[in-house]
């Protein structure tokens, strides 16, 4: 058998992946003012939501809004100056894109893997494996 029509068998035996983006939703954000400053009150939660560690997303937002943030006592993401809740659910939409899910089968079952200094996404669904483009 030829390597073409051994290909096209695969192909043809081999289910579509289907995504379902209903299993996965975005944490809705819940922002409040202090003083200059923007309390992100369930951090911890939109961490757990997205399965992904609290230090890589607080980078990313720092980044994103171009700010300085910490993690305070009580788990809350704590950001220099003020931004409103749509902000911040923006920046957590295009973080998911580029560290949750999937550019393949577009499923949240991903983690980032480093290989030779390069940070990946490996997603367990699909098995695709691709540059995060953060």
């Amino acid at each position: 058998m030829e390597y073409d029509d051994m290909l096209d068998r695969g192909l043809e035996e081999t289910p579509d992946i289907e995504g379902n983006s209903d299993r996965f939703s975005l944490p809705e954000p819940e922002v409040r003012q202090e003083g200059h400053a923007t309390v992100f009150e369930n951090f911890q939660g939109a961490c757990r939501d997205l399965d992904r560690d609290e230090d890589h997303l607080l980078k990313f937002l720092q980044d994103e809004l171009g700010t300085s943030a910490h993690i305070d006592e009580s788990g809350r993401g704590r950001f220099t100056g003020e931004f409103s809740e749509r902000r911040i659910r923006n920046a957590l939409e295009t973080y998911a894109e580029r560290f949750v899910l999937c550019s393949e089968c577009e499923l949240p079952d991903t983690s980032i893997v480093e290989e030779q200094g390069a940070e990946l996404l490996q997603c367990a669904a699909c098995g695709a494996r691709s540059p995060t483009s953060g």
